[in-house]
This record gives structure tokens, C-alpha cells and sequence, in this order.
């Protein structure tokens, strides 16, 4: 959208984790507020409108209309956490949450580097964003700990650790499948 800019290039105006989406990672992306400004975003156009209001926790109509339904399906990268992520860094502050974000895609970083047979980006990306990030680090030391990685191919390193995050998001009671809108 023309005119509205981002400084913050981990975490949107909305509540999404654009620093753990895999069109950003591509660079397909240059985030809410970056690259040519010729996406049109209902809530950007509302930011711009109310002098460019950072977060929209920020506002006192907060939460409006948008969000009654803004976790319910997903893009690209998972929407399932917006209003919980939201509200995370409103209570812990953003240079918090913007810490854990960076960590976070660190871990990712590394998944995808090393334990990625080309199938699993998707995978990955919701992983880090959903999982709690102690979680993350646990499961990550798992996985570079364990005695047969080195040894293994990339597709059992990269089942292995998908399915130990799958394992842990299945305990949580959280699902690692994107939630596409179905067509009517």
C-alpha cells in the first residue's frame, strides 16, 4: 500500500510472524510496508488512517471487526496465533517478542539448512511459529544431538526432525497443516 512503511520486519501491523514466513525467506515478500507498496491491506489502509499506528494493539478500537475472524484460515504462513501473538508482545513488549521472533528464526534458519530434503520448509515454518520457543530449543537439541544424524541422509535427518516436531506440536494439541479457505 502506498505510503505506509514498516520498521519492524519480523512482526506485522496484524499479528503475523513475517520473519518465519517461507515467501519472506525466499524473498518473494519484502513485508507489510516494504518493496513496491502496491498490495492493498484493509488493515494497513486502517494503521494509515489512524496516523500509522504501529501494532494494532495499539489502538483503542482494538479488537475491531477485522479480527472476528483473522485466525481462522491461513496463507502462506500459519494465521492460527495472531491475536495470542498480538497479545504477547503487547504484555512482554516488542523488543521481547522481537528477541524470541530472532531465535526463533535462527532455529528455523537451521531446520531448513540442514534438515530440509526440499519438503519441509512449510513444515518448518509453522513448527517455529506455533511451538512454544523453549519447546523449539528443546526439540532442537534433540535433534542435533542425536548420536545417528551425522551419519544419516538428508531425508532421515530431515524425517527425523519433522517428526519429532510433529510429535510435540500432537501433545500441545497443535496442527502443523496450513488451514486453506475452502472454495465455494
Amino acid at each position: 500500500m502506498k505510503g505506509f512503511n514498516r520498521q519492524n520486519q519480523l512482526f506485522s501491523l496484524c499479528g503475523l510472524n513475517c520473519g518465519l514466513c517461507p515467501m519472506r525467506l525466499n524473498g518473494y515478500c519484502p513485508g507489510c510496508g516494504g518493496g513496491q507498496g502496491n498490495q492493498s491491506c484493509k488493515i494497513a489502509r486502517c494503521s494509515m488512517e489512524r496516523g500509522g499506528i504501529e501494532y494494532c494493539f495499539q489502538c483503542s478500537e482494538y479488537p475491531c471487526e477485522k479480527y472476528e475472524h483473522i485466525d481462522d484460515f491461513d496463507s502462506f504462513i500459519t494465521h492460527q496465533h495472531r491475536k495470542a501473538d498480538l497479545e504477547k508482545a503487547q504484555l512482554i513488549g516488542i523488543k521481547a517478542y522481537n528477541a524470541e521472533q530472532t531465535e526463533k528464526k535462527m532455529i528455523l534458519d537451521k531446520l531448513l539448512a540442514d534438515y530440509n530434503d526440499g519438503r519441509k520448509k512449510t513444515l518448518y515454518c509453522a513448527a517455529v511459529n506455533l511451538l512454544d520457543l523453549e519447546d523449539l530449543r528443546k526439540a532442537f537439541r534433540q535433534i542435533e544431538s542425536s548420536s545417528d544424524v551425522e551419519m544419516q541422509s538428508l531425508k532421515e535427518r530431515s524425517a527425523y526432525a519433522a517428526g519429532l516436531l510433529q510429535e510435540i506440536a500432537f501433545r500441545k494439541n497443535i496442527s502443523l497443516k496450513l488451514r486453506k479457505r475452502k472454495k465455494t
